[in-house]
């Protein structure tokens, strides 16, 4: 059972709710970010609290000088260690601020915000052993430098495709990163993963590259494009609950020899032996 804090105390998530008149409806304006809790202990905790206040305030969302960010991040620390927590704490916090009811000239003053804590559905150990396939899509991320709920073009093209995990945005033949992940090549010894600025700030992806580059990777952060997939040797994609997954196809290319890379093993390696300095203490 999942449970969410809301109005000031945690419930089940099937007793809670939002008035439809929420501008998150009526328009989309909202935005969010997922911590994944690790034995009761947010993984990555701060970084994705900055990107929530970053995504709000891009998005025009009031934040009561700061207040807002500070007490979700309390409510997810107290959260993950409720007994009720799904999972015996090892799973997924995803915090919400929504535009509320009030449009004052594309400024949104009366937010509400909620975290809902949910099983997040663990990634098949086949996945990380075969590899997963992605859908390329010529449109990009709408406002890519806010983690915003406006996930419909990435959801509509991966629509009815059993084989397909999710899409991958390639908008003007240059690729940037998948509907819910940060997305990766190796070429010729090069690990190549679009920049921020062009993608979102993925927090994963930010420890990736700092674990790579420390463990002797050369990196380079520009948008690759689609005409290098079928040169590449792999390609992986990384976020929190996932951590590093393997890509063996996109679309009708296949990635390399069609099997996971060592990179991408190595990274997740390397991520697992390390990821105590990113759990909240």
């Amino acid at each position: 059972m999942s449970i969410c804090f809301i109005n000031g105390k945690f419930s089940p998530t099937d007793q809670c709710g939002i008035p439809v008149t929420d501008l998150v409806i009526q328009r989309g304006v909202g935005v969010f970010d997922s911590v994944r809790l690790y034995d009761g202990k947010a993984f990555a905790l701060t970084a994705h609290m900055k990107r929530l206040e970053k995504s709000a305030r891009l998005a025009r969302i009031d934040l009561d000088d700061g207040a807002a960010i500070e007490k979700i991040t309390g409510v997810v620390r107290e959260g993950a260690k409720r007994p009720d927590c799904p999972d015996g704490g090892n799973c997924i916090a995803k915090a919400y601020i929504t535009g509320g009811d009030v449009n004052e000239n594309g400024r949104f003053p009366k937010p509400r915000h909620f975290v809902i804590f949910e099983s997040g559905g663990d990634t098949p150990p086949d996945e990380y052993k075969l590899g997963i396939a992605l859908q390329p899509t010529g449109e990009g991320r709408p406002y890519p430098l806010a983690k915003s709920v406006n996930y419909l073009v990435g959801l509509i093209e991966g629509a009815g495709r059993d084989d397909i995990r999710e899409c991958l945005y390639c908008p003007d033949g240059k690729i940037t990163e998948t509907l819910r992940s940060s997305f990766f090549i190796r070429r010729e010894g090069r690990i190549i993963t679009a920049p921020v600025g062009m993608v979102l700030d993925g927090v994963t992806r930010g420890i990736i590259v700092e674990l790579a580059r420390e463990n002797g990777f050369d990196v380079e952060e520009r948008c690759p494009d689609v005409s290098e997939l079928a040169k590449a040797d792999e390609a992986f994609l990384t976020s929190s609950w996932k951590e590093v997954v393997p890509v063996v196809r996109v679309g009708d290319a296949v990635i390399g020899d069609g099997k996971p890379g060592p990179a991408a093993s190595r990274l997740r390696q390397l991520f697992k032996a390390n990821i105590d300095k990113w759990l909240d203490k």
